[in-house]
């Protein structure tokens, strides 16, 4: 029998007895309750899906107290940031119910027939789509709510018409459990089936393979590391059925910083960006790993306010002391690729302490290992001796989720080709503040080229990624009946 066990992130000591982790038949049972419910919920109103999520969120904010508390012991984040994560985390629940009543995953485009033959007449055509089936969710380590069991992923499933399979974190098995338990009593108060949201849990890749590989799943949805996220994608790809497999994975975010600017406010971005390397001891996929600056005095002036801003910075202890070990491994592994150390304090056994180097535009283009995500506290700057090697340092770093212009507030020919080459490695570009906080909203989109994701075209934040979850079909011809459905799958 396999166990898990929780523990404390501060002292890594453990929390609770150890857990069973689900057997290969306890997963399929799990994919094969998806399964069951997903002929009635791919047909549910769009009221219905509004109903369960508004619920969900309700859920969790009645059960704040316990959830923040256990929150805290698991991940060290602290009660401020936990209580605003579950305050975002109820806001996205509802915001996809409001798209669920609003019928979102409804819309459909109404091809009138055109009389004639081809190819200007056509018959009668409605283009709707149809929900892909069970998803498998698969949890992350550094957003115990906001990208865990009633994430985002989760919550624009349900409103797509998708049961979620979730397989738990290992970073916070006791705050899975205790939200899975809030969705139990949530689909039974309302005459929903058990099955519509799962979860399993374990270590090792095992029971994530096995939910992976089980016919029932339609999708995988994941947030983590780029070589977790690879080895699904095979998974995904590898089925005698191939899925589509939705991964946010690692990402530097090249914070791009030109003199002009730092002339006149470099004392100011240097605090924001400090703040920004250490928020949350450097444990978000939007943290900034890159600086690349234009050799210029006013350069030279930003980086040794950044050095002390940045040496003034006090992170918390790391979600796990795996990755703990990660971070240092990583610290120690840009120091052998050859960077120059401007800031390199050993930590204590709790928090690390944050870390700053340097290199040049060329050793870094050259030393794939410089390109390499460290999660964490670090961040690298780059020198670029112009514009068109700043260029050249994007195209290295290949895909982003972010990319930040600062002082292209301008048009000239320099700020055209930095905005054009930051559009084409990243999901997002910022032209102020800090790539650190994602927001949920209409216009948000977060997945950029690989290695940030596995389908650029996608995002896992905002309105847009119900889009995931859903498939085209076309009606041709279709009886009264069928349309008299305005798009509600049968």
């Amino acid at each position: 029998m396999k166990t898990v066990q929780s523990t404390n992130a501060r002292t890594g000591e453990p929390l609770g007895a150890p857990l069973v982790a689900h057997t290969p038949e306890q997963v399929d049972k799990a994919a094969e309750a998806a399964a069951l419910a997903f002929a009635g919920w791919q047909a549910s109103a769009g009221g219905q899906r509004a109903q369960l999520l508004r619920g969900l969120a309700d859920a969790l904010e009645a059960d704040r107290e316990e959830l923040v508390t256990l929150a805290d012991l698991e991940t060290a984040l602290g009660p401020v940031r936990l209580n605003g994560e579950l305050d975002r985390t109820a806001f996205q629940l509802r915001r996809f119910a409001d798209m669920a009543e609003r019928g979102v995953a409804f819309e459909r485009t109404d091809d009138p027939a055109v009389a004639g033959g081809p190819p200007v007449g056509h018959p009668a055509m409605v283009r709707q789509r149809v929900p892909l089936g069970p998803v498998a969710m698969f949890s992350a380590s550094n957003f115990p709510f906001a990208f865990s069991v009633l994430g985002g992923d989760t919550a624009s499933a349900l409103a797509a018409g998708c049961p979620v399979v979730v397989k738990a974190h290992t970073g916070h098995l006791l705050l899975s459990i205790r939200v899975f338990g809030l969705i139990q009593k949530v689909l039974a108060s309302l005459n929903l089936p058990a099955g519509l949201i799962g979860l399993v849990q374990g270590g090792g890749s095992d029971v994530g393979v096995r939910l992976m590989q089980h016919e029932s799943i339609a999708a995988g949805a994941f947030t983590g590391s780029t070589r977790g996220g690879a080895a699904l994608q095979a998974v995904a790809n590898a089925r005698p059925r191939p899925i589509p497999f939705y991964g946010e994975l690692g990402s530097i975010n090249p914070v791009i910083a030109l003199p002009a600017l730092l002339a006149s406010k470099g004392a100011d971005l240097a605090a924001t960006l400090a703040g920004s390397i250490s928020l949350g001891c450097g444990q978000f996929c939007t943290s900034p790993g890159v600086i690349v600056l234009i050799k210029d005095p006013a350069s030279n002036a930003f980086v040794q306010q950044l050095t002390t801003a940045l040496a003034a910075q006090k992170p918390h202890a790391m979600l796990t002391p795996g990755m703990r070990q990660a971070f240092d491994a990583g610290v120690e592994h840009m120091v052998t690729a050859g960077v120059k150390p401007l800031l390199q304090e050993v930590g204590n056994a709790e928090a690390p302490r944050p870390f700053l180097a340097q290199v040049d535009a060329v050793h870094f283009i050259a030393k794939t290992a410089l390109r390499e995500e460290v999660f964490g506290p670090a961040s690298l700057i780059v020198w670029a001796d112009s514009v068109a090697q700043t260029l050249e340092v994007l195209q290295a770093v290949g895909g982003s989720l972010t990319v930040t212009l600062w002082g292209a507030d301008t048009e000239t020919d320099d700020a055209r080709a930095l905005v054009r080459g930051a559009m084409a490695i990243a999901g997002r570009v910022l032209f102020t503040g800090v790539p650190t906080g994602v927001a949920v909203s209409a216009g948000q989109q977060h997945g950029g080229p690989w290695p940030s994701s596995t389908q650029p075209m996608t995002t896992s934040v905002g309105d847009a990624a119900i889009d995931r979850f859903l498939r085209p079909v076309c009606l041709q011809d279709a009886p009264a009946w069928v349309l008299a459905r305005q798009g509600r799958p049968c």
